[in-house]
């Protein structure tokens, strides 16, 4: 499943984010202040050499407000407060790094939560990846049912089903444990998704290689997780933090999360080089570089 170096393809990974969210802080992470913070809705855009220019989620949409002013999606507005600028929308964004809607050919979905398919209906070009078969509890609700587990369903596109392919997973090469299944997306070992549900049914997670020559049984040199809302930070994700417990009543499944977020930091555990990249955090700017001992003082 891992090709040779020769036929490996790297992809950029240019992290983004489209609007904020309001929490508190405590609920987001133990010990952390009881005070209002503002998290960045993220998404990533994905520079393939032969795909061309392709999204990990969308962000917040000026559709996800509008919603938000009317019921029942009001109710989730006043939960989780949004903020979202012009210039911050996905497409803006873009637009100022020179790429249009149509020029985004694929749309990989993390999971269905507002705050990461927001967007999808600016993409009419767009074939959309996720796990399809997890996902349906999801998709099957609506009103009040779907804003209690912050998804919009007026979100999606009118054709989102058939423009939607399911991922193939099959079983993990090796440098992936604990994880037993794995999707190469493109089938040419550039972008790799995870199961990673509990926060969310069907959540994946991805693993990219970014540099050419990057080893996935290696120390994570050259490869990026992109860990969508595995953890609120990239560090309580590498330390294995946890959420308030409040906050795992929103999950749906709580047993789940954390399964799959031990999952996760046992993977960045044998690939301490990998960046890290979660939705709701500033991306981690460069690979972490290893700890060293603290100096030996010399004796009195």
């Amino acid at each position: 499943m891992t090709a040779a170096r020769s036929e490996q393809t790297a992809v950029r990974v240019v992290p983004l984010a489209a609007g904020e969210c309001l929490n508190v802080a405590a609920l987001t992470e133990r010990g952390a202040a009881w005070r209002v913070r503002a998290y960045p809705a993220g998404f990533a855009l994905l520079l393939h050499p032969r795909r061309g220019p392709l999204l990990l989620d969308t962000g917040y949409s000026p559709g996800v407000v509008a919603l938000m002013r009317r019921w029942p999606g009001l109710l989730y507005g006043l939960v989780t407060p949004v903020r979202l600028a012009p210039a911050q929308t996905a497409l803006a964004q873009l637009a100022r790094l020179g790429i249009v809607a149509a020029d985004v050919g694929h749309v990989i979905v993390s999971h269905l939560h507002a705050d990461h398919v927001g967007a999808l209906r600016d993409f009419p070009a767009a074939t959309f990846h996720l796990d399809q078969a997890a996902s349906a509890p999801l998709l099957r609700l609506r009103g009040l049912s779907a804003v209690r587990r912050a998804f919009l369903p007026e979100l999606l596109p009118p054709d989102f089903t058939s423009r939607s392919r399911a991922l193939d997973f099959r079983a993990a090469p090796p440098g992936f444990g604990p994880f037993e299944e794995v999707a190469d997306v493109f089938g040419d070992a550039s972008i790799f998704a995870l199961k990673v549900p509990g926060h969310a049914p069907g959540m994946l997670a991805l693993v990219v290689r970014t540099e050419l020559g990057a080893e996935l049984t290696g120390d994570g040199r050259g490869l990026t997780l992109l860990a969508s809302d595995a953890a609120w930070s990239a560090g309580a994700l590498r330390r294995g933090g946890e959420v308030h417990p409040l906050a795992r009543l929103a999950f749906w499944d709580a047993g789940e999360e954390r399964s799959s977020r031990r999952k996760l930091r046992r993977w960045l555990e044998a690939h301490p080089l990998a960046r890290v990249i979660v939705s709701h955090d500033v991306p981690e700017a460069a690979m972490p570089e290893p700890e060293s001992p603290e100096p030996e003082r010399p004796g009195v």
